[in-house]
């Protein structure tokens, strides 16, 4: 069984991967059941009780607990553990900022205007997508045939700092945590095999019954934990395999993005130049460059794909190589124009009885 309590991440490097100009940049994820702490000039305990506890008096508790001498004068760096029973969290919900397709909320039909809730489930059906925004702001992005279980979402009170639990059964779960640098409190993405815990990162988590899971990091730091293996930091642009019997296939560096050429407006075919050690090729399209408003996406085994706009507009192909042991690598991205519309007088679309515009191909 997985340990319950989450690899300390990089505590070294912190200060590179934090702002120490926000009110609660030095806000570090979490250890086990703490929630670590990285001192700034002018912090005392007893500040620190009074922001993040139920109390002032606390302080004699983080004194204990992290072995201070003197509570007003703390060493600029040192980590200091706040244990998450003393922190006051309120409940949480996370929004649907985007949905395409098909998707369930506890089994019935999602809708756009949904908040999910800790204890409640979401997944989407071969066709569906799904993007849900945290209180602060983080973005968690579930693609197609994949199902997540919201296992804890609450907020710190009076911080804003997010303390949220999920389980990946099935498919990918991307996400851009704590966007505002503002830290993050606790961060844990679980599968059946491997436990993610993250912070202020670009980060995708995949699993299958067959394969295991699979983590990536895009962007800052992640520590990952299996059964079968030693607890491993993940840097960024590095991801790690763990086989479904819960053995770590190591750590690797993600494969570069492809090179793209500019795609044809309104979609088409391209063959594009092979990624040395790709064996496949992930070719998403979307409406914004991120990738959190997905209309389609499909695993290619060559690098000869194609792609199509659903309408008119902008829209962005978004390709990444995939390598043998079927970690993604980083995103190619490239803008283009969806289907031509028919235009009325002053460039104005053309639109149906239905309100929506005219293609120029059903006219």
């Amino acid at each position: 069984m997985i340990r319950q309590h989450l690899l300390s991440i990089c505590l070294a490097s912190a200060a590179l991967c934090l702002s120490s100009t926000s009110a609660f940049g030095q806000a570090m994820g979490a250890h086990g059941d703490d929630f670590l702490y990285r001192v700034v000039a002018g912090d005392t305990l007893g500040d620190l009780a009074t922001r993040y506890t139920s109390g002032w008096s606390t302080w004699t508790t983080l004194q204990s607990l992290n072995h201070v001498q003197d509570q007003a004068r703390l060493p600029i760096g040192q980590v200091l553990k706040i244990p998450f029973s003393l922190i006051l969290e309120l409940p949480s919900t996370a929004d649907v900022s985007y949905m395409a397709g098909q998707a369930a909320l506890d089994g019935r039909p999602l809708q756009l205007s949904s908040s999910v809730a800790e204890g409640q489930a979401v997944s989407t059906q071969a066709d569906g997508f799904v993007t849900l925004k945290l209180a602060d702001g983080s973005v968690l992005s579930l693609p197609a045939s994949s199902t997540m279980v919201v296992k804890r979402l609450r907020v710190f009170k009076g911080t804003g700092l997010i303390d949220i639990k999920v389980e990946v059964g099935q498919g990918t779960l991307e996400s851009h945590v704590a966007p505002k640098h503002e830290g993050v409190g606790r961060f844990e993405v679980r599968t059946p095999v491997s436990v993610t815990g993250v912070r202020g990162t670009r980060f995708r988590v995949h699993f299958s019954s067959s394969q295991g899971a699979r983590s990536e990091v895009v962007q800052g730091v992640a520590g990952v934990e299996a059964p079968h293996g030693a607890d491993v930091m993940l840097k960024a642009k590095q991801g790690m395999a763990v086989d479904a019997s819960g053995a770590s296939l190591g750590v690797r560096e993600l494969l570069p993005a492809p090179l793209l050429s500019k795609p044809a407006d309104g979609g088409g075919s391209m063959t594009i130049a092979p990624v040395e050690g790709a064996s496949g090729y992930l070719v998403r399209v979307a409406e914004d460059p991120d990738g959190t408003k997905m209309v389609s996406s499909k695993l290619f085994s060559s690098n000869r794909i194609d792609y199509a706009a659903p309408g008119p507009g902008t829209y962005y192909l978004l390709v990444r190589a995939v390598d043998n042991i079927g970690l993604g690598g980083l995103d190619a991205r490239q803008a283009f124009a969806g289907k031509p519309v028919l235009q009325g007088y002053g460039g104005a679309p053309v639109l149906s009885g239905y309100g929506l515009p005219i293609l120029v191909s059903d006219y």
